[in-house]
């Protein structure tokens, strides 16, 4: 149950960066490697001759080289060249549309003649010398939808997370959701608290006192296939919230790209784009090395998650009113993947 006329993060370019990179989205199996000219370009990860992978061939001039017989495969999916063959009537694979952009990789594995690149998200936190970024990628067996759940509910923050980003206050504030088009968005504030570990070490990095009340936020957006981008931050006190002048504030965008590999396993591309000290570079690695242990722990809960809800498929889940951002995302998922499979 997944999109598939729509862009997904499918890697990094570094994971490219010595030999091709395959990985399969949406279930389907995909070699990313650079083609002619440097350019990033995706097709089957199988090979016409024998069904080996290109994954586990090299690249030379520019050509997806097998590595057990030596076919050689240009990013059209037209074999090229292989020893000793003529290739003019070899069968061809298929080709995937491909975009570098923001450092990411997006891939778009439904219909090719459909993929427009003025559809992938703007991220303008990632053009900026503004905003430092750092992130990592996790993959994790479960069904994507439920990482999407659990972003869109950070009840959960007070429990899983509990010695880093979680505080009592998370269960007690009001939570908002509403729908804007295929947006959701879902928001928490909290004022007039104290800041959870995490926090406290991002108003230190920012040159701030972490030893006074703050007002603190949440802003879920989910927007499909699967992605979610959350306004998070803590100000001192009374001096306005989120609008607080960057003096009392630390602010930052939490990055989750969730791209689905199976029914019930996913790659799963975080980070943390902030708004303060963007250029340090140990301030990026300490973040980034705290954000992997924070979703580290949700990808315990999931995978266990997924593995109850496949062991008692007859059982039908609760919705309470913390878990309107996931429901409302699910709906707009489920209507666009019946529009998208409805024949015509």
């Amino acid at each position: 149950m997944y999109l598939k006329n729509c862009w997904y993060v499918a890697c990094t370019p570094d994971e490219f960066a010595e030999k091709p990179l395959g990985r399969k989205i949406c279930g389907e199996n995909i070699v990313f490697y650079r083609g002619k000219g440097g350019e990033v370009a995706a097709v089957e990860d199988y090979c016409p001759h024998r069904g080996a992978p290109f994954s586990l061939g090299y690249i030379e001039d520019g050509l997806l080289v097998c590595g057990y017989h030596g076919l050689k495969m240009d990013s059209d999916g037209k074999p090229a060249a292989m020893p000793g063959q003529r290739t003019d009537r070899f069968p061809c694979i298929r080709s995937y549309p491909v975009v570098e952009r923001y450092g990411f990789v997006w891939v778009w594995t439904g219909k090719a003649d459909q993929a427009d690149a003025s559809s992938i998200p703007v991220l303008k936190w990632a053009d900026s010398p503004d905003w430092g970024y750092g992130g990592g990628l996790y993959h994790i067996q479960c069904d994507y939808r439920l990482m999407i759940d659990n972003l869109m509910d950070l009840t959960h923050e007070t429990y899983v997370h509990s010695t880093s980003i979680g505080q009592k206050e998370i269960d007690e504030a009001p939570v908002s959701t509403v729908v804007d088009g295929e947006t959701v968005i879902t928001s928490r504030h909290m004022d007039n608290v104290t800041a959870p570990p995490f926090w406290q070490m991002a108003l230190r990095a920012n040159d701030l006192a972490d030893d006074v009340a703050v007002d603190r936020w949440q802003i879920c957006r989910f927007t499909p296939p699967s992605h979610v981008l959350i306004e998070v931050g803590v100000a001192h006190a009374g001096r306005g919230g989120m609008n607080a002048a960057p003096q009392y504030r630390a602010n930052s965008i939490v990055v989750d790209f969730i791209t689905p590999e199976t029914e019930t396993s996913m790659w799963y591309f975080w980070g943390m784009a902030r708004q303060f000290k963007p250029a340090d570079v140990e301030l990026t690695d300490s973040i980034r090395e705290g954000q992997g242990r924070i979703f580290a722990e949700d990808l315990d809960m999931l995978e266990c998650q997924q593995r109850n809800l496949l062991q008692y498929p007859e059982r039908r889940l609760m919705k309470l009113n913390i878990d309107a951002g996931g429901v409302q995302s699910r709906r707009i998922l489920d209507r666009l993947i019946k529009a998208e499979n409805t024949i015509t």
